[in-house]
């Protein structure tokens, strides 16, 4: 499948589970020893398990390729140009899986994917390079919206690789919430006659008002100057029905904010027009320009994603980018398995070789497994509309986690190597639009070289600090600032989002499942005695002799330990 994966802390990791840890596990008091004492029903420590592609149920799909971009004229050379065959495959096998064998292919002009269960896959990402020599600027030009430095919106949006679906994924069936509801309930009361019923998926939308009262409560009314964020904003929850009674409709997980009547809640069936699509085992390169900083990008943008569900990227490369992958306005997705890396010279003062890296202002999605081996002004990036969302698993030289205001909320960074630890709150935004971040994000297991300093004005103190080398005293405050100084490393568990997903699947997926041992052998021929523990999105849970239980990306599993997984998981 590929021979270029993002290496990480993945080795790393399976030799600890061959010889141990040598800490203590400390559980925090958020969470508890084995979640008891997490409160998803309204406490300060949210439910993170719903995010990634299918909640995090199922694994990602392997796909079997139905053409080649070769069978419509693509040469994969590096010198012709490819743009043409390769937008005439994917319009011509709507919803089908599209390969692009091992080549170099010239792009010369953005490639459109529209229809749901269209796949786009190489043979890796050492065998499959896509080649952007010109920049978006170019061959579409946009007004310079910043005057000082000749920027335009490709400074945050665009991508050679274009997946357009819909930001309006839901039916037109709106029916009204008839009574208030609090943050952690799990009933909704709508008036009798309504069309939903248990299994129905369902979207729950919330509108502020003219005085910004549901963006004020995001910030819970610590939000400071909001002068220039206007007051056309929603909220959005997806979940599913798991009964009805009459107009009382119960939801399988627990609400983010209380519905009040001033923001008209609603409830609408939930529809995506555009799903199940995926880029996947191949690579980008753009020109190693020299970055000259801050809204002087041309476009040298790999994937924007938006509006799509249950979707993916995975097992990518990208090279010299100004921008790496956004995925907005999308539901249930996940990104995992990026390499993002330069040899571009970084001509500016924030020593950084592009802006954003990779940036999701999504619900419920996933980036996990990922690996920065160069410094973008925002590496990883949520704002307005990014709720639920998980960033897991990966490092970077000195990561910076981007919170660009209009309240991102209730986002979790989880098991990450900031590495030098200086850039963690560099953020951006423009004035007016309120605090960085907004309630509920959390911070868990973040390693770091030095101690980190949250600066005056981040965020309102409803904010979880848990195993992060933050300066300054704290305490546990279930009605301000939760901070735990639990050494990074030492912190039982280490991924909060692979614990609470255990937590709601159940664990095992049977008796025998969880009795037998089996020998993992990864890609690099290292073994380990495990019991199978489940599949996790696109990791594996594997329960060692103590006991303790550790998520290992399937693709780094030999075929052989790949395959026994997915049997262990079918039912």
């Amino acid at each position: 499948m590929t021979t270029n994966s993002v290496i990480l802390l993945r080795d790393v990791a399976f030799v600890a589970m061959m010889i141990g840890s040598s800490l203590q596990a400390e559980p925090s008091k958020i969470y508890g020893v084995k979640g008891e004492s997490w409160q998803a029903a309204g406490g300060p420590l949210p439910d993170f398990s719903y995010a990634g592609y299918q909640r995090g149920e199922k694994p990602l799909p392997e796909r079997t390729p139905d053409v080649s971009v070769k069978d419509y004229g693509a040469a994969g050379d590096g010198a012709a140009d490819d743009t043409a065959a390769i937008q005439k495959a994917i319009d011509a096998n709507p919803g089908k899986t599209i390969a692009l064998p091992a080549g170099r292919y010239r792009l010369s002009d953005v490639v459109t994917i529209k229809t749901s269960g269209t796949v786009l896959q190489g043979e890796g990402p050492d065998k499959t390079v896509i080649l952007a020599p010109v920049p978006l600027q170019v061959i579409h030009p946009l007004p310079v919206q910043y005057a000082e430095t000749g920027g335009t919106a490709y400074a945050y949006s665009g991508g050679f690789i274009n997946v357009a679906g819909s930001t309006g994924y839901f039916a037109n069936d709106a029916k009204p919430v008839t009574a208030p509801a609090k943050r952690g309930d799990t009933v909704v009361q709508l008036a009798p006659g309504h069309p939903f019923k248990a299994g129905d998926e369902i979207v729950i939308v919330a509108m502020d008002t003219t005085g910004q009262t549901l963006l004020r409560y995001l910030y819970r009314e610590d939000a400071t100057d909001l002068s220039q964020a206007g007051s056309d904003r929603s909220f959005r929850q997806v979940s599913r029905v798991k009964s009805v009674e009459g107009g009382t409709v119960t939801l399988e997980r627990p609400l983010r904010i209380e519905l009040r009547p001033e923001w008209k809640p609603e409830v609408r069936t939930f529809q995506p027009r555009v799903q199940e699509v995926g880029i996947e085992h191949l690579s980008f390169e753009f020109p190693k320009d020299p970055y000259l900083g801050h809204f002087t990008e041309k476009g040298f943008n790999a994937i924007q994603m938006n509006g799509v569900a249950h979707s993916w990227v995975r097992d990518v490369v990208i090279r010299n980018a100004d921008s790496g992958i956004k995925l907005g306005g999308s539901v249930f997705s996940t990104v995992t398995g990026i390499v993002l890396e330069s040899g571009r010279k970084a001509s500016n003062p924030h020593d950084a070789t592009g802006h954003h890296g990779i940036s999701v202002e999504s619900i419920d999605c996933l980036c996990t497994a990922f690996e920065f081996r160069t410094k973008f002004i925002h590496d990883l990036t949520v704002s307005g509309g990014s709720v639920g969302c998980v960033f897991s698993n990966g490092k970077g030289p000195d990561l910076s986690l981007d919170h660009h205001k209009l309240a991102p909320y209730e986002n979790l960074f989880s098991q990450l190597d900031l590495g030098k630890g200086e850039r963690m709150f560099l953020c951006g935004g423009h004035e007016g639009i309120g605090r960085n971040a907004a309630a509920g994000n959390t911070y868990w297991n973040l390693e770091s070289k030095g101690s980190v300093e949250m600066p005056e004005g981040f965020g309102p103190s409803r904010l979880n600090f848990i195993g992060v080398k933050i300066r300054g005293r704290g305490k546990p405050d279930a009605d301000g600032l939760w901070i735990e100084s639990i050494r990074p490393g030492k912190l039982d568990p280490p991924d909060l989002h692979a614990a609470q997903l255990a937590g709601r699947l159940g664990g095992p997926t049977s008796p025998a499942a969880e009795e037998t041992v089996h020998p993992w052998t990864n890609t690099e021929g290292k073994t380990v005695q495990a019991r199978f523990g489940g599949l996790q999105g696109t990791a594996v849970l594997l329960i060692l002799s103590d006991g303790k239980t550790v998520r290992y990306p399937l693709d780094k599993l030999s075929s052989d330990s790949q395959a026994l997984a997915r049997k262990l998981a079918s039912p």
